[in-house]
């Protein structure tokens, strides 16, 4: 395989992963795939353009760079469920609307899944694992940003317009409820945005697996709306008018998260 992710070692101790912001496809995936998920409709579009802002801060910055229709870095390994209701697993058999995401008897191989989990899934694993080892190793603590975002509409996932800000935190398991509790208020003061904690999305396997308060690391996912940073159809381009208000917005959210590790751990 060729490079599958890219990362940036930071000062600070938090890691802000990128898990589904990538466009490469494999060739049996390429092949495969129907007409139209070939402009990768359920991309978290330029999440990394976004969050640039995050290198300054001193955060370490993980993103994938093989696309979630490949193999999607944010569910377990062996595949469990993570949503009651529609959901997507770890190889995507439909994209976000329900409709099947390959053509018929063109989905690729066992074999060639099974190295997509070895070459692609793992090594982002490893990278979050080793990682999230050296900041707490280095500050006593560690501080896990899972980022992510998704189209406002999308009836066969979720009723009505998601809200802007979506944080997830496991119903509490996965930081500190006081965290969660400075995170809601900065969102609260951002005029403009909703929000919401544990609603639809309550974070995913990364947030789930590695978020462990009572080991001084805490994890949150943030899934973001995309109405409030691009276009939400075909070619999905990238809004500079709604995205600078968005990012000083994941800005303050980020130094609040930042904040509070200093605060609590000293």
């Amino acid at each position: 395989m060729d490079k599958v992710l890219s990362f940036h070692q930071g000062r600070l101790p938090l890691l802000i992963s990128i898990p589904h912001a990538g466009l490469k496809l494999t060739p049996a995936v390429e092949k495969g795939l129907v007409e139209q998920a070939r402009g990768l409709p359920d991309t978290d579009w330029h999440i990394p353009r976004l969050y640039d802002f995050a290198r300054e801060l001193g955060a370490s910055v993980l993103a994938a760079e093989y696309s979630r229709f490949v193999i999607d870095l944010n569910r377990p390994e062996d595949d469990r469920p993570l949503y009651a209701g529609a959901t997507t697993g770890l190889y995507p058999a439909t994209l976000f609307d329900g409709e099947p995401l390959f053509k018929e008897t063109l989905e690729p191989s066992a074999d060639e899944r099974k190295t997509y989990l070895e070459t692609i899934w793992r090594p982002y694993h490893d990278t979050i694992r080793r990682e999230l080892a050296r900041l707490r190793e280095a500050h006593g603590y560690a501080l896990l940003w899972d980022a992510h975002s998704i189209r406002s509409l999308i009836a066969n996932l979720f009723d009505g317009k998601l809200p802007d800000f979506n944080l997830g935190t496991f119903d509490g398991a996965s930081c500190d409820p006081r965290l969660a509790e400075q995170l809601q208020a900065a969102c609260a003061q951002a005029p403009g945005y909703s929000h919401v904690l544990n609603g639809r999305f309550k974070g995913g396997h990364i947030t789930r697996h590695y978020g462990d308060p009572s080991h001084h690391i805490h994890a949150v996912q943030l899934e973001l709306a995309q109405s409030t940073y691009m276009d939400e159809v075909a070619p999905f381009a990238y809004r500079q008018d709604l995205a600078q208000p968005t990012q000083a917005v994941l800005r303050k959210l980020l130094e609040v998260f930042l904040a509070w590790g200093r605060a609590h751990y000293g």
